[in-house]
């Protein structure tokens, strides 16, 4: 399973929007359009990243390239 990651743009942390939860799992996901499918060229379709809530499951998608991901230090 994908390990767990923290989200920010800029200094705003992202959390969830139906539980407040503060960890995702991060996936690219087309923005697929009728006309481009209709004339075969999903693949010029433009792409956003999806952050899907480790809690409940809520998928959000940010098309911001400002987004960062990262990984939580282990604290002792």
């Amino acid at each position: 399973m994908a390990r767990a990651l923290h989200a920010a743009i800029g200094e705003h942390p992202i959390l969830c929007l139906m539980c407040d939860n503060d960890t995702f799992r991060k996936r690219e996901v087309l923005l697929n359009s009728t006309g481009m499918e209709l004339f075969n060229m999903a693949w010029a379709n433009e792409s956003a990243t999806g952050l899907i809530c480790r809690s409940c499951g809520y998928v959000h998608l940010f098309v911001n390239r400002d987004l960062r991901t990262y990984r939580q230090k282990w604290e002792r």
